[in-house]
């Protein structure tokens, strides 16, 4: 089945290698790679900042393997993580710079249609989290108060 906004089929990308066990030159214990993921997260950064942070500076390569359980379930429990989750986000933070684009240039015909794409993204992935519970039911996307998801 091809993908829906391009004539490509499939799925490209890298994968990770499959581990069995914690890589033996992680010293950290599990409370401490915690007491990381908290303090980075009070300092603002997202979990896909975290997990970079926690891959280049600690040498940790995945902390669902060392804690047993995801960045973002950590956050959710410390009462951390954001309203909404971080790829419903960043595709409305593209969508409002793209909007900021089409200001100054309203002839651009390619940029106003590609944000007839990002925008479909953003409401079928609206729709996706009002049916799993994670955004209210009554949330409507909106262009004019977009500014409100991102803060």
């Amino acid at each position: 089945m091809a993908r829906m906004h391009t004539r490509r089929k499939g799925k490209s990308g890298s994968k990770r290698p499959p581990h069995a066990s914690i890589p033996e030159w992680i010293t950290q214990t599990p409370e401490e790679i915690e007491t990381k993921i908290v303090d980075l997260a009070k300092q603002g950064l997202t979990s896909a900042m975290i997990g970079t942070v926690l891959r280049d500076t600690h040498g940790i390569p995945s902390s669902k393997l060392v804690i047993k359980q995801r960045i973002s379930e950590i956050m959710k429990r410390e009462g951390i993580y954001p309203d909404y989750p971080e790829d419903f986000r960043n595709l409305v933070r593209r969508a409002m710079a793209l909007r900021r684009h089409l200001d100054g240039h309203p002839k651009d015909l390619h940029s106003r249609y590609g944000l007839e794409k990002i925008e479909s993204k953003i409401r079928r992935l609206m729709r996706y989290y009002q049916k799993k519970g994670i955004i209210p039911k009554t949330f409507r996307y909106r262009p004019d108060t977009a500014a409100t998801i991102i803060r």
